[in-house]
Order: structure tokens, then C-alpha cells, then sequence
């Protein structure tokens, strides 16, 4: 079978930067996500470029089914992971409590249920091909997020499982490396629905195919956590010294209304 890197979340943002840097590495892809059109768009770009066409297979990862199907359909064109990029997930913005609990638990299906299932699902193949797993978390991954609850918990558990797995899989040969960005100028401040990012935020901002390629280095040199920018790390090891109390205050996302109070 054919081995290929399986990169989700693929038509937009990170994902589709990790798509371009991946087949400027030589790699052969296969393109997950549900918007049919932008993969087909990115597929002729990277052939274009005289790299072999990705497959793109539109798949929702929120549907329970979603992993099973990206299995038949490479087990169908004789295809194989080498590595599993987990780059699809989304945010909400608002207090819990009064933000949708279907679209909430849809978050935890997609940032957490299909990342796991995908992580595990292809393990002999990683194997075989010494490849790896990139799984992307958040710096949010670091911090209580009230106003982004569930989204800041999603991406906690993604690095807490990302590091675990990194170890477990070690003397397989397997490379399993969490990335966490800061804010990245993507879709998705705007389907999460944040307000503007304050000026602290912008400092910090990378762009995403910036983002793409310090995730990519980092799986290949076998990293266990990569957190994209100076700023970004800078900031994380002085949130260290902020007590928990004053950085939830900090962190909280709500504005007006939507704290629903």
C-alpha cells in the first residue's frame, strides 16, 4: 500500500499550509474536510506545482462515522498513513452556559473524539513507516479559558493525550508531537465568533503558513510539544508566575451580552 500523510481540516488556515509544506517535502497527501470545493482548489494548485495530486476525501469528523469512512475509502485505493495530521477543529465564544450545548458537544466530537480515533486507528502503519502523528493544540492548551470553556478544555486534553501517546509510542518508532500557535489570522476568529484580538494578541501573531512549517520541523526532529513563536513561548513561561485567580481574569473571552449574566 501507498504511503501517504492523511491531513484533516485541509481547506483552510494551518491545515492547508501544512498540506503545502508537506508536498513541498515530497509527500504524498490525502486531503480531509468538508468543503469540497477548496480541497479541489488546493489538489490542482499542488499538482500544478509538480507535485502528484492529493486525494481529497469531504468528510464531516463531527459525525460519529467520520474516522471509519477515511479508512475504507484509503483501505479502497490501497493507501496507508505514514503520518496523521489532526488539524480540523473549531472554537466557540461565549459563557458555557448559554452557548449551544449540540454545538459545544460537536466541538468536543471534533477537537477530541475524531483526533483520538485518528491517532490510534493507523498505529501498525505509522510503525511500519516510522512516520508520526501532529496533533494541533492551542496555547489555550496552558490556560483556563472562561468565555471559551469547552474549546480551551478541548485543546488541554489535546496535548495532554499528545505527550502521553509521544511516549507510549516511542520504542515504536512512531514521532507524535502536539504544536500549539497562538493567535493565527485564519477563518477561524470568525467562526468561533471572538471579539477583536487586543493589541497584546496581534504581538504575537504568526501567519499560517509560518505556523505550518515550525509544526512540520518540529514532528521530523521527533519534538513532544512545539509552541509556534517566540512571543508565544516568552508569554507562556511568564503566565507561569501569574496566579490562577488573576489569569482568569485575564483570559476571559465573554464581552457584554454574551456573558450571558
Amino acid at each position: 500500500m501507498k504511503p501517504i500523510a492523511l491531513i484533516t481540516g485541509a481547506s483552510s488556515g494551518i491545515g492547508m499550509e501544512l498540506a503545502r509544506v508537506f508536498a513541498t517535502h515530497g509527500h504524498e497527501l490525502v486531503l480531509v474536510a468538508r468543503r469540497r470545493d477548496r480541497l479541489d482548489g488546493l489538489a490542482v494548485e499542488i499538482a500544478a506545482a509538480g507535485r502528484p495530486r492529493p486525494t481529497v476525501l469531504t468528510v464531516d469528523l463531527e459525525r460519529r462515522e467520520g474516522a471509519t469512512a477515511i479508512a475504507a475509502e484509503l483501505a479502497a485505493r490501497d493507501l496507508e498513513p505514514a503520518f496523521v495530521v489532526n488539524n480540523a477543529g473549531f472554537g466557540l465564544s461565549g459563557a458555557a452556559a448559554a452557548l449551544s450545548r449540540d454545538e459545544q458537544l460537536g466541538m468536543i466530537d471534533l477537537n477530541v473524539r475524531a483526533l483520538t480515533e485518528l491517532s490510534l486507528m493507523f498505529i501498525d502503519r505509522l510503525a511500519r513507516h516510522r512516520g508520526g502523528i501532529l496533533n494541533v493544540a492551542s496555547i489555550a492548551a496552558f490556560l483556563p479559558g472562561p468565555g471559551m470553556a469547552v474549546y480551551y478544555a478541548t485543546k488541554a486534553y489535546v496535548l495532554s493525550f499528545s505527550e502521553a501517546l509521544h511516549h507510549e509510542l516511542l520504542d515504536r518508532g512512531i514521532r507524535v508531537t502536539a504544536l500549539a500557535p497562538g493567535p493565527v489570522p485564519t477563518e477561524f476568529q470568525a467562526r468561533s465568533q471572538m471579539q477583536q484580538l487586543p493589541a497584546a494578541a496581534r504581538a504575537v501573531e504568526l501567519p499560517p503558513d509560518r505556523v505550518a512549517q515550525i509544526g512540520y520541523d518540529g514532528l521530523m526532529r521527533g519534538k513532544r510539544v512545539v509552541v509556534a513563536g517566540t512571543g508565544n513561548k516568552i508569554a507562556l513561561s511568564l503566565l507561569r508566575f501569574v496566579p490562577n485567580g488573576l489569569l482568569l481574569r485575564l483570559v476571559d473571552q465573554r464581552a457584554g451580552p454574551a456573558r450571558g449574566e
